[in-house]
């Protein structure tokens, strides 16, 4: 009895454990990425929130008043009390240091700040944005003041581009990188001595047709002006370990919806920026960096991001600041998200207005600027795993790396950040095959295609014999089934009576290549037949799905996912039976010879070129890689284009039409296949309405 009592109290106590570890490690917001296709991807929390801490845990005698940054080097904690128009110094533990609130300037005035916005820290000096005050304000670290940096004269700068800085980045160099909310031509680059170099990264401006016909009539001045309205100011920066600088924009939500659907860098919301100003950013991720994907999901409603700030942070993880939803997304350096964590609320770890994020070591600090306080998020050991993974890649331990990854996984299954890190080490490795299966895993189609070229030059280098053998056996199919179509179709130049099937098949061959003699011996000599329009009709449907299922997987990764047969059938038949319909409906009103079923079948065997290519263009695939995707492309194109050259000279055939006349019907014909299906579409409307009206009145009477 003693024994299980003792079990029992063991297991109590293990209990309560475990439900105290799994409270610790709770956090009040969901940690997720995305996939490639934009599903939302839950995952175990990165970063943990640990405390929050406010002026009396720094020990400061009256509270921050709207901070608007904060910033780390070397151990120290700098904040910007811009309520208090004041910079707090704080150790590593986040007790005050020192403030700097006053100083004299180099006229031997005492000076205060006026509304600081933004700060940044080297081994040598501290450099404030002195927003109203239009200037940087420089201190060594014992708080002497060093100098002041005013606006560029009106003849280095354009006179429309205002000197007021909120944020700004120093390089190696002591080149000020600064962001000012009122200049429109870019980032301000000033060198240690004052002088003026210029703008770099321009935005790119946005105007219409009518504002871009009317600078055809607008003096310089005017253009300029124009330029300067139209322009987007940059709204924050940071700077990484390499010297380059990251800056951020907050764009309309259309810019940033269009950005986000067809990665155009122009309107990216984040920039990564050399010195000459050019954007380097990767972005090899499923989706670009831009905060939120899915805008209006369960998860991130509230349209597109918000992006106010930037911070740079180990082995080449940086992350965005969403004020929208008081959200962080990291990011490698290769532009893939790897984690997003955060939410508005009162809760430890949300927050109700983030100004600023900084890294400090492999915390992240968030500065709260409606509650005037620093909420401290700890690296978990899922984050520590991902961080590992990066460290060894970067590195090129390309085993360590595999390692990391596959503990990442243990962790979380769903990340296909850890496939795609895996594949591409592999890849890198030489397992060109390994790799392969990861980055399918991931639906990484372009790493996967690069994998699948080293795959294929390795085996074709293993196995060259085969090479020759299959294109001399596909030059020689290919001949024999072409000189025995032409054989069936001398013959059956003298033969009289009725035509066999395959007889009638092979005559497509004839009137694919000379449609003018092949039409009118199709109609008028009776070469070819409903049955073998029907065949025709089916091949090239068949042909359709098989070009959907069929293709590799680099080049339709998605293939079987949400497959309509009903749809596949209605991709060829519908149109045949809209163009067949609409021809014969003006062809009776416009002197047309030919009746349905002569237009019927001039128009299914015009599919024949659609299996002839189509079918060898998707197998293709099996074999070509991204890069050579063209190649496909501009086989299904000229199918495509073959078969409506066959049609249109079909219908002219078949009709007895003249060229121009055969242009005028063939346009009108387009036409009434749109008018037709507008009818279908309103009869099928009206016809639901009916059946949703009766239904309504009997399951009225049913409750009666």
């Amino acid at each position: 009895m003693k024994r299980i009592i003792k079990t029992v109290v063991v297991l109590f106590f293990i209990a309560v454990l475990l439900s105290v570890t799994v409270f610790a490690a709770s956090t009040p917001y969901l940690t997720y990425t995305y996939s490639a296709n934009g599903e939302v991807l839950n995952s175990p929390a990165a970063y943990v929130p640990d405390r929050r801490v406010n002026y009396l845990d720094m020990g400061l005698s009256e509270p921050l008043s709207a901070p608007s940054d904060i910033f780390t080097h070397d151990g120290m904690i700098y904040i910007v009390d811009t309520g208090n128009n004041r910079v707090v110094i704080c150790d590593s533990n986040f007790k005050v240091q020192n403030t700097i609130t006053s100083f004299v300037n180099e006229q031997g005035v005492p000076s205060t700040f006026g509304n600081p916005q933004g700060i940044f820290v080297n081994d040598e000096l501290i450099y404030v944005a002195d927003t109203y005050n239009k200037r940087i304000v420089v201190f060594d670290h014992s708080l002497n003041f060093v100098r002041t940096y005013y606006s560029p004269s009106a003849d280095e700068m354009s006179s429309d581009q205002i000197f007021h800085p909120v944020a700004l980045a120093v390089d190696e160099f002591g080149r000020m990188y600064i962001v000012s909310d009122q200049a429109t031509l870019g980032i301000m680059v000033i060198t240690t001595e004052g002088r003026f170099l210029g703008f770099i990264g321009g935005q790119k401006s946005k105007m219409t047709a009518w504002e871009i016909l009317w600078r055809n009539f607008m003096t310089d001045a005017q253009r300029a002006q124009q330029f300067a309205n139209v322009g987007i100011a940059y709204n924050n920066i940071a700077i990484n370990e390499d010297g380059f600088v990251y800056v951020t924009v907050d764009l309309d939500d259309a810019d940033i919806e269009s950005f986000i659907m067809s990665g155009d860098a122009d309107y990216a919301p984040v920039k990564l920026l050399n010195p000459s100003g050019n954007d380097i950013m990767l972005r090899n991720g499923f989706w670009p960096p831009a905060g939120e994907i899915k805008t209006n999901s369960y998860v991130s409603g509230g349209g597109p991001s918000k992006i106010v700030d930037v911070a740079s942070g180990p082995n080449g993880m940086w992350s965005l600041l969403d004020q929208n939803r008081q959200r962080i997304y990291t990011y490698d350096h290769s532009g893939t998200l790897l984690f997003v964590f955060g939410d508005k609320g009162t809760q430890l770890g949300n927050s109700d207005l983030i100004s600023s994020i900084c890294y400090m070591g492999s915390d992240i600090y968030a500065l709260d600027k409606q509650n005037n306080l620093v909420t401290i998020y700890k690296r978990t050991e899922y984050g520590d795993a991902i961080n590992a993974a990066l460290y060894y890649s970067n590195n090129l331990d390309y085993d360590k790396s595999i390692e990391a990854w596959e503990e990442v996984l243990k962790r979380n299954n769903n990340f296909d950040a850890a496939y795609v890190g895996i594949g591409r080490n592999l890849y890198f490795s030489g397992d060109y095959e390994g790799a392969m299966r990861y980055l399918k895993a991931a639906y990484n189609t372009i790493d996967y295609s690069t994998a699948f070229k080293a795959y294929r030059k390795n085996w074709v280098q293993k196995y060259l014999f085969i090479v020759p053998i299959v294109v001399v056996a596909v030059i020689f199919g290919l001949s024999m089934l072409l000189k025995k179509a032409k054989k069936v179709n001398v013959a059956g130049n003298t033969k009289v009576g009725r035509r066999t099937l395959g007889e009638e098949l092979f005559y497509g061959f004839h009137v694919m290549i000379h449609p003018f003699d092949g039409f009118w011996d199709l109609k008028h000599e009776k070469r070819g037949s409903v049955r073998g329009a029907f065949i025709f009709l089916i091949i090239a449907i068949v042909t359709v799905i098989y070009s959907n299922m069929g293709q590799a997987y680099v080049f339709n990764p998605y293939k079987g996912t949400g497959f309509n047969m009903f749809f596949q059938f209605a991709t060829v038949l519908v149109p045949v039976l809209l163009w067949c319909g609409a021809n014969w409906c003006l062809t009776t009103l416009f002197d047309g010879e030919g009746k349905f079923s002569d237009i019927f079948v001039a128009v299914c065997y015009s599919l024949l070129p659609m299996p002839l290519l189509m079918i060898p263009a998707t197998l293709l695939t099996n074999v070509l890689s991204l890069d050579e995707a063209s190649i496909v492309t501009l086989i299904n194109a000229l199918a495509l284009v073959w078969v409506g050259m066959l049609i249109f000279f079909g219908s002219m055939t078949v009709h007895g039409y003249s060229m121009g006349k055969n242009i005028a019907i063939t346009f009108f014909t387009i036409l009434g296949m749109a008018f037709i299906m507008f009818l279908i579409i309103l009869f099928s409307n009206l016809v639901m309405r009916m059946i949703s009206f009766v239904t309504d009145i009997v399951t009225e009477l049913s409750y009666r």
